[in-house]
């Protein structure tokens, strides 16, 4: 039986610049499904991206009904943990409803959200072919890097280098595919969470 665990959870205050800062969440996956280009993965996400999946996923499919956000409330204190943790709580509510739906899995957008560091402009290259890169490579290569794209500079240099560089295939290269490999985050025993 195929199975998604999604886990939400470790909220952390980042620093934008000296007057702003914003909670990012960290997103662990783990699953049997062949959906899935990894297996397991986490990333993190701030709310404001949450809220960018959610429009792009409602442009392509208009006709399903999403779950909600938690509401974006001008009165969100960071430093109350009541407030951090219930937020948490909504944006994990959210992703496990949208991952019950096969319509939506079947979203490249959702993939490199929840298998990717790429920001919301750099998704939407992928996604449209702007990109040397495939949405499969960009979940192998970038899924345990906190990298965006593009760094095809850097690829290219790099490229010289190997025997196959003149290859077709742009899976070759693109870094490892075990899907066992770790990005930072740890695995909870406790994966039953709800």
């Amino acid at each position: 039986q195929e199975f998604v665990t999604v886990l939400v959870r470790d909220p952390r205050t980042q620093k934008e610049d000296s007057w702003h800062s914003y909670i990012d969440y960290e997103i662990f996956i783990h699953t049997n499904s062949m959906c899935f280009t990894r297996k397991t993965s986490c990333v993190r996400r701030r709310f404001r991206e949450f809220v960018w999946l959610r429009q792009r996923l409602q442009s392509n499919a208009v006709l399903i009904q999403l779950p909600e956000l938690p509401s974006k409330t001008p009165f969100f204190n960071m430093n109350n943990p009541h407030h951090v943790d219930h937020r948490r709580q909504g944006l994990q509510e959210f992703l496990e409803k949208i991952l019950q739906d096969a319509l939506l899995l079947s979203d490249s957008r959702l993939h490199l959200f929840l298998q990717t560091q790429l920001s919301p402009e750099d998704m939407e290259a992928c996604v449209s072919g702007q990109t040397k890169y495939s949405v499969a490579d960009a979940i192998h290569k970038f899924a345990s890097l906190n990298r965006r794209f593009p760094i095809e500079d850097e690829e290219r240099k790099k490229g010289k280098n190997d025997a196959d560089s003149d290859s077709e295939s742009s899976s070759s290269g693109l870094g490892p595919s075990d899907d066992s490999i770790s990005c930072g985050c740890k695995a909870s025993p406790a994966s039953e969470e709800s």
